[in-house]
């Protein structure tokens, strides 16, 4: 309604025309005002109407350009929206049907024609282009903010991913250097209760209090680390653990930093041996030069969890470690000869065989694990040599 008021207000104080102002005129600039309330629905309908009203309108001989105003506006309202064909469709339309009919029609010089409606078509695409600059500069700002979310949820999922991984390490170095010392403890100590159970001793008290510590330290220790695996991976295949993986991200924590190594197998063979497991070890092939320290610190740690596994869970039983260096793979098999075997039961993953297949992920090699068709067990592990790292 206001800008039909402004419309009127305007022709009634314009210089006289052709024809003077009349209730017809009034009704042409309060028609192209009051279409604009469907502006928002109809936009292209709405433009349409106004530009009709203005044709009619200045064609007539009223005076002013007061319907003007409503085509403005609806032509900014219509590009604001991407409808720019219409736009430039009736702008075109309002020239050349404006400048035909005052010459041809109502005989006025081409110049003043040409003058008065080149004018009016200015403003026009005046507003045509403010509304399209000022749909590109939206659309720069609604990306622009979508870019800062985005980044913003990348940064969280970031810091999220790496906390994640940091504890996922802890738990791992934590199993890997506590549970097989206390397995080694515990052993000891049971092998030592039964030794005098079967000669008659006495058995000291100590003793007793240390198997029972050290059971109670790793049922401690395995419920510390399910707490620290909050989210574990999926369980393997149900016939044999068997995981194969692409090298991890650069956003990663490297496993096997150096604290432990394949130079320290003599040193973790001799503490096996002294729970009672016979191993035997067999080296093929020539060490690198330079063995990449995740590889190195990996087939360490792997080679510790399948000797503790075994002194833990295979009874009375002899282990065979292997180690191949080849060109581009280091290869490990650890096997035994312990209760399981055919038909055995599948193994269930816990930490310490969840821990290999990670610690097997982070340098992109394969594990598989699964008991032996002709009895025992076995872990099979084929580590990169060179490993990437994007």
């Amino acid at each position: 309604m206001a800008v039909a008021l402004v419309a009127v207000a305007s022709a009634a104080t314009a210089p006289a025309a052709r024809t003077p102002l009349d209730a017809r005129g009034i009704a042409f600039l309060v028609a192209a005002g009051l279409v604009l309330v469907a502006r928002r629905r109809f936009p292209r309908l709405v433009l349409l109407a106004a530009a009709a009203c203005l044709l009619a309108y200045l064609l007539l001989g009223y005076p002013g350009v007061g319907p003007a105003v409503p085509v403005l506006i609806a032509i900014y309202g219509t590009v604001r929206i991407g409808e720019r064909r219409t736009a430039v469709a009736t702008i075109a339309t309002i020239l050349i049907g404006g400048v035909a009919g005052e010459v041809f029609g109502n005989g006025a010089p081409p110049p003043d024609v040409f003058q008065r409606w080149f004018l009016l078509i200015g403003w026009m695409v005046a507003a045509a282009v403010l509304a399209e600059v000022t749909r590109a500069r939206l659309a720069y700002l609604e990306q622009v903010e979508q870019r800062a979310e985005e980044a913003e949820r990348t940064r969280e999922e970031t810091a999220r991913r790496r906390a994640d991984e940091e504890r996922l390490r802890i738990a791992r170095e934590l199993h890997d250097s506590l549970t097989h010392s206390i397995s080694i403890i515990k052993v000891q100590a049971g092998v030592a209760v039964h030794l005098a159970h079967k000669r008659g001793d006495a058995v000291p008290e100590a003793l007793i209090a240390i198997q029972d510590a050290s059971g109670d330290a790793m049922r401690e220790l395995r419920n510390t680390l399910e707490v620290l695996r909050s989210d574990p991976p999926a369980p393997p295949p149900a016939s044999a653990t068997e995981y194969r993986a692409t090298p991890a991200d650069g956003n990663g924590t490297t496993i096997g930093n150096g604290a432990s190594g394949l130079q320290h197998l003599d040193r973790l063979v001799e503490g096996a041996r002294l729970t009672g497991l016979p191993v035997t070890v067999r080296i093929a092939g020539r060490r690198p030069p330079q063995l990449p320290e995740a590889v190195d610190g990996t087939a360490y740690r792997i080679v510790q969890e399948a000797l503790t596994n075994v002194s833990r869970h295979a009874g009375p039983a002899t282990a065979t470690v292997c180690i191949e260096y080849g060109p581009d793979c280091l290869t490990l098999r650890i096997e035994d000869d312990g209760r399981a075997g055919r038909g055995a039961p599948p193994p269930v993953p816990g930490v310490g065989l969840t821990g290999m297949r990670e610690r097997v992920t982070s340098v992109g090699g394969t594990l598989t694990a699964a008991p032996r068709p002709d009895g025992g067990f076995s872990v099979h592990a084929q580590l990169p040599l060179a490993t990437v790292r994007t």
